[in-house]
């Protein structure tokens, strides 16, 4: 039967609000069965190897949980393998720009959320180890997103999303404990940042591209959008949580930005780590003030400053005398670039490609291996690396 996924614009208050207060049942389930029947050294053991492994084997788990992983070994029926290879060879043709909409959209939009990014803040990963975090969650895209990604048996993207989703309950069960858990907050990684969630990776994705000058037709939007969609379901969020087309995402998006945005400490903190992550990727330091300005851009000035971050140098000083060489725009002056999209569509295609080219050498930390692009992808984005 195919999903009944949200076709309205129905994102009101009435409905999003009780969102904030459910989970995941089916995950939940599993991890109350292990925190009640097994030692928490033995429970940290787990995570540690889900974690620690790209491609865990299910054998290697408890009973309960490598039920929980055969449940999710198989696409839904309603998911059509030809629309996913329409969305993927989008990624296919724009992956390094993506990543870097990515860095610079999708995830600051998920940090101006002031309830959502409480969890992140208190989990302490990002702030701890920015760089680690911050390129496991580009890994992700990666895996959904490339040719056979999410094929059954073989591709690596339903093994992610499997692991992802039993750490979004862990991280439920814990965080919930916590004292200083304020109710304001919601359920930790409730339905509702979920949903915002899959709307970085997949709506604010393509608007990110449009904005940089992309012009995509009609079937390669609802492709890419339709990867998402099974991601979505795959991650345990509800169908009438996710949008059934493109209207109706951005009304989700719209809504989000209504409940959710505003200035908070643990925002600015994450945005802040972010920054630098992506600065520490970028070799030199000839495109530091990018990420910022990139940030200002996708995201508008007022929602940029709620994330503390300011107009830069670049912007104040002219394009000039930092990018002109890299750029080679004839030395033309912009005094105001963020509002000039053709020539953020000339940085953000650059910073791009010298973004895909040296994360593949950045470490994770521990035995992870480093950040995996298909050899078919490294040699459509001209990527001369190994990883």
């Amino acid at each position: 039967m195919p999903p009944v996924f949200q076709t309205t614009a129905n994102w009101t208050d009435s409905f999003l609000d009780p969102m904030r207060q459910v989970g995941d049942p089916l995950a939940d389930a599993v991890v109350e069965n292990l925190f009640a029947n097994q030692s928490i050294d033995a429970v940290n053991a787990l995570m540690r190897n889900l974690i620690l492994n790209d491609n865990p084997e299910p054998s290697t788990f408890p009973p309960i949980v490598a039920d929980y992983i055969k449940q999710l070994d198989q696409l839904p029926d309603w998911a059509d393998k030809a629309k996913i290879a329409t969305g993927q060879q989008v990624f296919w043709k724009y992956g390094p720009r993506l990543i870097l909409i990515l860095h610079c959209y999708a995830l600051p939009f998920c940090y101006v959320g002031k309830n959502g990014v409480q969890v992140l803040a208190l989990t302490g990963r990002l702030s701890s180890n920015s760089t680690r975090r911050i390129l496991e969650t580009a890994q992700l895209l990666v895996d959904v997103m490339s040719p056979g990604g999410l094929t059954t048996g073989e591709g690596r993207a339903l093994r992610t999303i499997q692991k992802v989703r039993l750490m979004h309950a862990a991280v439920r069960h814990l965080v919930k404990q916590y004292p200083g858990w304020k109710s304001e907050f919601g359920l930790p990684v409730n339905q509702e940042d979920l949903t915002g969630t899959l709307m970085a990776f997949s709506w604010i994705s393509l608007d990110g591209l449009r904005r940089i000058g992309v012009s995509l037709t009609q079937e390669e939007w609802d492709a890419y959008l339709h990867c998402w969609q099974i991601v979505g379901h795959q991650l345990g969020i509800r169908d009438d949580m996710i949008p059934a087309d493109n209207t109706s995402a951005a009304e989700l998006c719209a809504a989000i930005a209504r409940r959710q945005f505003g200035a908070c400490a643990e925002g600015q903190l994450m945005t802040k780590a972010l920054i630098e992550s992506v600065q520490y990727q970028l070799p030199g330091n000839l495109f530091d003030d990018a990420p910022g300005l990139l940030i200002r851009y996708f995201l508008g000035e007022e929602n940029a400053g709620m994330l503390g971050v300011q107009k830069t140098l670049l912007e104040r000083s002219g394009l000039r005398n930092v990018l002109t060489l890299p750029l080679n725009v004839g030395g033309e002056v912009l005094t105001n670039l963020v509002h000039d999209s053709p020539a953020v569509a000339e940085l953000a295609e650059k910073v791009g490609k010298v973004l895909i080219n040296s994360i593949v050498l950045v470490q994770r930390g521990g035995n992870r291996p480093t950040f995996t692009i298909p050899m078919e992808l490294k040699e459509q984005w001209g990527v001369n690396w190994t990883s």
